[in-house]
């Protein structure tokens, strides 16, 4: 039974193709389901549309059915359509017709944006506590190594003298950058949709800022057409979020994989965080980086996706805009999991030491040794062309333990306490708190 059928319901082929996969997905709703429709019927109480009594029974067995979802005791029967249809038989099973009246002044198209941004919201705040404990492991493993030099490219080929403190902490900062994306789309998921209904709002009195405050919602979509635009807006801002993150762990996952070569063998991991070959016994792949360098690419590709599942849709709800889900709630997934493996993996980095003092990476060294002959007075140019003549005739011997770098960023100079407060500027950013105190206050 669907909550908006009559007499005749749907072929069961056409059941079939439009569900698709929500239903798996509505689970991960049902919480913020339920969230949403405590602050529905607490407004519905204070319009005339349900009375004190009504609303204390719907609020009571709200709560009840979050304490099951809670417990994981929660499920869709089959042949419902959708967690909102779940909950409400739910109580109209249990109290009767007041079940039936929660529905008043909302269309399933607010609900279920209202569980989505309640949703997104959450799956921000858990991807930023990951990243943070990402980036407290760069900074430390920045510290721990800021005078562990090694080689720095460009073009792949050899350049500069760099540093794994220099090497950690760009990833570290990088973050810090990553989490400014990601803001943007949580700003767009903190606004309340609620009271929009099926996109022309309602004729009911609706007090939308109370619902506002109740959920905790920094603002809402005061224009009720732009609340329904949001959908997908919101999911393609989202993505471009997941994809800023992505593309930097896309790049320290595919340093990883190189670094480890043993061409290069900068870097190692114990043989319990390595995978072995089916013939060569001395292989120890990095397996796990190499995953997650695919899985972030795959990532970068929602926005895309996104894009592409909006293209020609008109102002209003359309039901292709069910398929964002399938975009972004594994991508959500996704991220976590490589925030969480980077920082299981690299927690067990083993770092080679002394690797500058071959003398492999003496041309390393070049710019330094122009550098010290400026400061000597020698014009820039007159210096270039003096150690590159000295470099093709094989008579290039710089000291290779001598490096003097102190400017803000470099070798010498890392600036951790900075971009330590960088992070925590942009982690408080979000105000998390301020949401808690709301939601905590509703389920009390």
């Amino acid at each position: 039974m669907k909550l908006w059928q009559k007499e005749t319901g749907s072929k069961k082929e056409v059941e079939s193709f439009t569900i698709g996969r929500d239903p798996e997905f509505d689970i991960l709703l049902a919480p913020f389901d339920v969230l949403g429709s405590m602050a529905h019927a607490q407004m519905l109480s204070t319009i005339g549309l349900l009375t004190a009594e009504e609303n204390e029974i719907l609020q009571l067995g709200l709560k009840g059915i979050y304490q099951e979802i809670e417990k994981g005791e929660f499920r869709i029967a089959p042949g419902v359509e959708d967690v909102h249809s779940q909950v409400e038989f739910l109580l109209t099973e249990r109290f009767g017709d007041v079940g039936k009246k929660l529905h008043s002044g909302r269309s399933r198209n607010d609900q279920v944006l209202v569980d989505l941004k309640l949703y997104y919201r959450a799956a921000i705040r858990e991807i930023v506590e990951e990243s943070s404990e990402l980036f407290d492991l760069l900074i430390e493993l920045a510290e721990k190594h800021k005078d562990d030099l090694m080689p720095g490219y460009t073009h792949t080929q050899l350049a500069m003298p760099s540093s794994f403190g220099l090497w950690f902490s760009a990833f570290a900062e990088g973050i810090t950058e990553d989490l400014g994306l990601l803001k943007a789309a949580f700003d767009l998921a903190n606004k309340n949709p609620l009271g929009s209904a099926a996109g022309y709002g309602s004729s009911f009195p609706l007090n939308r800022t109370m619902t506002t405050e109740l959920l905790g919602f920094a603002d809402l979509h005061h224009n009720v057409i732009n609340a329904q635009n949001s959908r997908g807006k919101t999911e393609r801002t989202l993505a471009f979020g997941l994809s800023g993150l992505a593309g930097t762990l896309n790049r320290l996952a595919s340093d990883v994989c190189l670094f480890m070569n043993q061409h290069f063998a900068f870097i190692s991991f114990p043989d319990d965080l390595t995978t072995g070959s089916s013939i060569m016994p001395h292989k120890k792949n990095p397996d796990v980086f190499e995953l997650i360098r695919a899985k972030t690419n795959q990532i970068q590709a929602i926005p895309n996706a996104i894009n592409l599942l909006l293209t020609n849709t008109t102002t209003g709800y359309h039901r292709d805009l069910q398929l964002l889900k399938e975009e972004i709630f594994p991508g959500i997934e996704t991220l976590k999991s490589c925030l969480r493996m980077c920082t299981f993996m690299l927690s067990a980095i083993k770092v080679k030491q002394n690797i500058l003092a071959d003398p492999f990476y003496k041309h390393l060294f070049s710019v330094e040794v122009v550098n010290g002959l400026v400061l000597k007075g020698v014009p820039f140019r007159d210096a270039y062309k003096q150690v590159g003549m000295d470099i093709e005739s094989g008579n290039f011997a710089p000291d290779q333990s001598q490096l003097n770098h102190t400017h803000e960023g470099s070798i010498g100079n890392l600036n951790l306490d900075l971009i330590q407060g960088k992070m925590k500027m942009s982690v408080q950013n979000f105000n998390f708190q301020a949401i808690d105190e709301n939601i905590l206050c509703m389920l009390k």
